[in-house]
């Protein structure tokens, strides 16, 4: 069995592939004053409550945007699975040109996100990740990577709100029954829903008029499958495609 961590600045998400099948995942909070030994004992729990034996992971892969939690799994893994990750990052073949100008500034799990959605989709693609942050990829038809847009999470937008002004309150993230809110909390899940919506949206066509005609576009993150329906400029909504494009790359470096 291979196991798949993506740690991410909100959550990190992880899953267990046998083969190319993924048979099981599990989402925790990032939290970096936990230690190597606690994470051990979660994700222990985990396998035993899945029936899943922890000898039996042959293989394991990482890619992290929080590098204080790096060491901790990588360390997780030796002790816990006794074997030893790859880490997604230079050095690794992801069988995909990076194009960036400075290719270490691409976050890992961006790489893998649009790794996978090139297996799965082909190219041109744009992969839009709905989490912490709210990032657009865009991968050109011949599969290179081109670079994309960064724009605040929406759940960060929407607690800007509230710190950034003395009487808007916190909110849950909530879709509006309307566009015109007859409250300020009802305004204020229009603005932030129907709002991303147009970010989403807009975003999405630009960067289509410089990838040509036939474009896929495929959303992932943890707000994609909460967002991304109500969006119909998204073709594919794929919550595990980093996970995927794990799996791919590991397999591209195993020998």
């Amino acid at each position: 069995m291979l196991l798949t961590i993506d740690i991410g600045n909100t959550t990190i998400q992880i899953g267990v592939f046998e083969g190319s099948e993924l048979i099981r995942t599990w989402k925790i909070k990032s939290d970096r004053e936990r230690t190597c030994d606690e994470y051990s004992l979660i994700l222990f729990g985990f396998f035993r409550e899945a029936g899943l034996d922890t000898a039996a992971v042959d293989g394991a892969i990482i890619s992290s945007v929080v590098p204080p939690l790096t060491p901790i799994f990588q360390n997780l893994c030796q002790h816990l699975f006794q074997v030893k990750p790859l880490l997604l990052g230079p050095g690794l073949k992801t069988g995909m040109p990076i194009l960036y100008e400075n290719p270490a500034e691409v976050g890992a799990d961006r790489v893998a996100g649009a790794v996978a959605a090139l297996e799965k989709f082909g190219g041109p693609v744009i992969v839009v990740d709905l989490g912490t942050a709210t990032t657009f990829d865009a991968v050109s038809a011949q599969g290179e990577y081109l670079g994309g847009a960064i724009a605040p999470g929406i759940k960060i937008s929407a607690e800007a709100l509230t710190v950034h002004t003395a009487k808007l309150p916190r909110v849950e993230l909530t879709k509006p029954r309307r566009a015109i809110g007859r409250t300020t909390v009802a305004s204020m899940h229009s603005g932030i829903y129907i709002g991303y919506i147009g970010l989403i949206t807009h975003l999405v066509e630009e960067v289509k008029k410089e990838l040509g005609p036939d474009v896929k576009v495929v959303a992932t993150g943890g707000f994609a499958t909460w967002i991304a329906p109500d969006v119909p400029i998204i073709n594919y909504i794929e919550p595990n495609l980093v996970l995927e494009g794990l799996r791919i790359i590991y397999d591209r470096n195993k020998s």
